[in-house]
């Protein structure tokens, strides 16, 4: 059976039992500071199982993609090394919420298995959970009464919290579960060895394919548990595991999930993989196979999970998620340099067979396959030269250790700041007959985790419900103002910002910061009569304003007097009236971009706040002065046109696209959406936006740049900031104007002065070239012979440049000159090394090493060719030491 067969025959059940198909969610999560991805099948619907919102339907069924690479479940260091682990997998879901419990689930569960996908029912085991007297969690009688219904009670075990209680992390949504396992070993393996003890204990083919959840509870801050408001069912089935089993094999890698991609591997290195089934002689089966099999497995795992996430619109960078993607990809890169022999980028290339493969259900790796393609080359290419460097380095490192036992502490700077894998750094110390200082790198990890911990150490409390039920609305589209009262807090305690409290109210009309618009600020005042309550002039400063699982957020550094007062929220109309300007500012650019450039322009990321807009978006190649000022004029007309803001709520996402409206990707749409229209730009959008393009005053680029491969960034400024901007451009001239003696013509004088500029600075370059001439005849004197080699260190009073001319015209006299000038040019000192062609090839000599080595004098480095490099430093002092140390390099 095909894996697409796998997927739509689960999807085709569960629809035949009343479930709602729903399609996955993106792969990062945006509205969940407790997570950065979507780790579970669960985690998009955890608004539900808290009771902050109403699904679409009782019952859903899904196939999420799903990433494990960081927190509780962190699955990546696995990877390669056996058959089942994954850092992107996808999890086959059915839901209930608040409908149907354990019968159904069960039930459903081994009816679909036994009888559609056909597993044979000896191959199966299941397992309930045995209570947890700690917790006063009981034994789960009823699973294990419908189970006994279905299978032999010899085949049904017994599991602990560790594996048969699921919870997502520290707090939220949890309860007891019942997994499924399935025994693919063969009748011999069987017939020695039962499947019922191997359960749960890492057997590559005794593995669990799926858990039945039922939410029964909520994981409170001091770790007690409460129940919640209904009760779930959240079941996962892991899909690649479930096609192992179906398609007979004992590896996932081994379906046909894995084998396009590992067959276009094995095409790129001209390497072979061997499947898990076949049996090897002992000369296949060699430590270097093994080394080669790990190594495609990480790559084509790897190549999965970045893809979907930069197709989701999270680029690898070096902060939160976009540096756990980085991570990802590094990690197959490394393992593709070592064990591959891929000294060029490659792993680019297998974007092609994954979207051919999966674009059919997952429609955004194929829309998104040239983007995805870039940005990887690009990272690989990077990465590669980092490796490069870190190669040099580590050589640096040797030459400085004495004895045979390379600092730990050096190889983690090495691993910290260039991004040197250590395990590439212990391989080729072993390869040199040096050994690693793992003590000492792990104590200097683990000291980097801690501050790393500390600084971003967050402490929640649980929500304090002072009005209990689900009756928060958002009221800010319409009003600045509102009476409110507040229905839950919460205190947050972090080493960043202190203690801060969430407040919840019953309607508010802040935003919070979602669509790249930053949340709102204001005041909470509260208007009870002190006679009542004691704080009539209670007044809370909401410092922002943020989203969690379908809850809005309103953070303070101090709570009111009392809390169960009546409140004025008032929103901060400046600060959000200069966002509103940019926010639809932002919208007018996205429209000018792909009336100008094309339209495959396509938004990949915002910011917006009072001060400037970013707006992030797809494109290859850097923009012209001429197009930034049609991009520029194009926006401009459309704020003189005074377009009114047409907005249309709640209509039908379908409907909204039908219309023109542009959606993001790795946006997560309801059914029901918000468009905005000004003129022909019509966009699904949440933010708040001007009434009529005229409130933006004026739009002005200040910056276009690259932020990835394939992805260029605008930064723009409108209204009060355009005004400031020309302001200080004036202020800016008449300080020129000051400076040039007030000419009449500003211009002609700054030309002028050009003009003498240029005819000094051929003066200087004359004099510089008599000075290089004479300073030629003076030194050929003071060259030395050592060990055959013409040697000379000094120091000269000339810029780099002629320094540079200096050497060259030395190494015109000969063939075997080793050279190193030092300048000291406006007290910037400057090491330039020249030696010999034929030396460098004769005595193994490298003038980037010799300038990257006398450079620590001087504080700094540099590089180069073979024959010819620089270093620059800050430490003028250092020159002399550096020139007494360069002897070294020729006795």
């Amino acid at each position: 059976m095909k894996s697409q067969d796998v997927r739509k025959q689960f999807l085709d059940f569960f629809a035949s039992k009343g479930h709602l198909i729903v399609p996955s969610a993106p792969i990062v999560l945006k509205d969940d500071p407790t997570l950065m991805f979507n780790n579970s099948g669960m985690a998009q619907f955890k608004e539900y199982f808290l009771g902050n919102g109403t699904p679409k339907s009782t019952r859903i069924a899904d196939t999420q993609k799903c990433l494990r690479v960081s927190g509780k479940h962190n699955d990546l260091e696995d990877v390669g090394f056996d058959t089942y682990h994954h850092t992107m997998f996808e999890m086959l879901g059915n839901w209930s919420f608040g409908d149907y419990f354990k019968k159904e689930a069960i039930n459903w569960a081994w009816e679909l298995l036994t009888e559609v996908y056909k597993i044979p029912k000896e191959n199966l085991y299941v397992s309930v959970f045995e209570g947890n007297k700690e917790e006063n969690v009981p034994f789960d009688q009823e699973a294990w009464d419908i189970w006994k219904g279905l299978i032999d009670e010899d085949r049904i075990i017994l599991g602990n919290k560790k594996d048969n209680f699921w919870e997502m992390g520290d707090q939220g949504p949890c309860g007891p579960c019942s997994e499924i396992h399935v025994d693919i070993r063969s009748a011999e393996e069987k017939a020695l060895v039962s499947g019922k003890s191997l359960v749960n204990n890492d057997h590559p083919q005794v593995v669990e394919i799926w858990n039945n959840v039922f939410m029964e509870f909520n994981r409170k801050a001091n770790g007690t548990l409460e129940k919640l408001p209904a009760k779930h069912v959240d079941t996962g089935m892991g899909f690649e595991r479930l096609c192992m089993a179906l398609q007979g094999k004992t590896s996932n890698y081994d379906t046909d999930v894995f084998t396009p991609l590992i067959e276009k591997v094995e095409q790129i290195t001209g390497l072979k993989y061997t499947p898990n089934d076949v049996t090897l002689s002992e000369v296949e089966e060699s430590e270097e196979q093994n080394k080669t099999n790990i190594a495609i497995r990480v790559v084509v795992d790897h190549v999965r999970a970045v893809a979907f996430a930069i197709a989701d619109g999270q680029l690898p960078s070096n902060t939160g998620a976009g540096y756990v993607i980085r991570r990802i990809l590094r990690r197959a890169i490394r393992y593709g340099f070592t064990f591959l022999n891929t000294k060029e980028p490659f792993i680019n290339q297998l974007v092609a067979v994954l979207a051919n493969q999966m674009g059919e259900f997952f429609p955004e790796i194929k829309s998104q396959q040239q983007l995805v393609t870039n940005v990887i080359r690009e990272e690989e290419a990077s990465f590669l030269r980092t490796l490069d460097q870190g190669l040099q380095l580590l050589e640096n490192v040797v030459a400085e250790t004495k004895g045979a036992i390379v600092s730990g502490t050096k190889a983690f700077e090495l691993y910290d700041t260039f991004g040197f894998p250590i395990d590439l750094t212990a391989l080729i110390l072993r390869e040199k007959g040096f050994e690693l200082d793992e003590v000492g790198f792990n104590a200097s990890m683990q000291e980097q985790k801690t501050r790393s911990r500390a600084a971003s150490e967050v402490s929640t409390e649980d929500w304090s419900v002072l009005i209990p039920g689900n009756v928060e609305t958002f009221v800010g589209y319409d009003q600045s103002e509102s009476d409110v009262k507040i229905t839950r807090i919460r205190k947050v305690d972090s080493k960043k910002d202190g203690v801060l409290y969430q407040i919840v109210l019953d309607n508010t009309p802040f935003y919070p910061e979602g669509g790249g618009q930053v949340g709102d600020k204001g005041t909470l005042v509260c208007y009870a009569s002190s006679q009542l309550l004691g704080s009539a002039n209670d007044t809370i400063e909401i410092i922002d304003t943020k989203k969690e699982n379908n809850l809005i957020l309103h953070f303070t550094k101090q709570l009111p007097a009392n809390v169960n007062a009546g409140f004025v929220a008032i929103v901060n109309q400046d600060l959000r009236s200069l966002s509103s300007r940019n926010h639809s500012a932002t919208h007018l650019v996205h429209q000018a971009l792909r009336s100008i450039l094309g339209t495959h322009v396509e938004q990949k990321g915002s910011l917006v706040n009072p001060n400037y807009l970013r707006f992030d978006f797809s494109h290859f190649a850097k923009m012209t002065e001429t197009e930034l000022q049609q991009v520029e004029d194009f926006v401009n007309a459309r704020i003189q046109e005074q377009l009114p803001l047409i907005e249309r709520r709640n209509i039908p996402f379908a409907q909204a696209v039908q219309e023109g409206a542009m959606a993001l990707f790795g946006e997560k749409y309801g059914d029901e959406v918000r468009a905005i229209k000004f003129g022909e730009s019509m966009e699904l959008c949440g933010g708040i936006h001007v009434k009529n393009t005229a409130e933006i005053w004026h739009f002005k680029i200040v910056s276009e740049g690259a932020v990835a491969a394939g992805i260029r960034r605008i930064e723009a400024i409108t209204s009060d900031a355009v005004k400031a901007h020309f302001a200080s451009h004036e202020n800016t001239l008449k300080e020129v104007k000051a400076a040039l003696k007030n000419p009449q013509d500003i211009l002609k004088a700054v030309h002028s002065m050009q003009e003498e500029n240029a005819k000094l600075a051929k003066q200087i370059e004359s004099l510089v070239k008599d000075k290089v001439e004479n300073l030629k005849a003076s030194l050929i004197a003071e060259i030395q012979e050592i060990n055959g080699v013409q040697f000379l260190a000094k120091q000269v009073d000339l810029n780099p440049e002629g320094a540079k001319d200096l050497a060259y015209e030395l190494g015109n006299l000969g063939n075997n000159l080793f050279l190193v000038l030092a300048t000291a040019d406006e007290e910037k000192p400057m090491l330039t090394c020249y030696i010999s062609k034929e030396l460098v090839a004769e005595k193994n000599l490298n003038a980037g090493q010799v300038v990257r080595e006398l450079g620590k004098f001087i504080q700094g480095g540099g590089g180069g060719q073979p024959f010819f490099a620089t270093a620059g430093g800050k430490n003028v002092a250092g020159i002399q030491q550096a020139l007494e140390k360069a002897i070294e390099f020729v006795k």
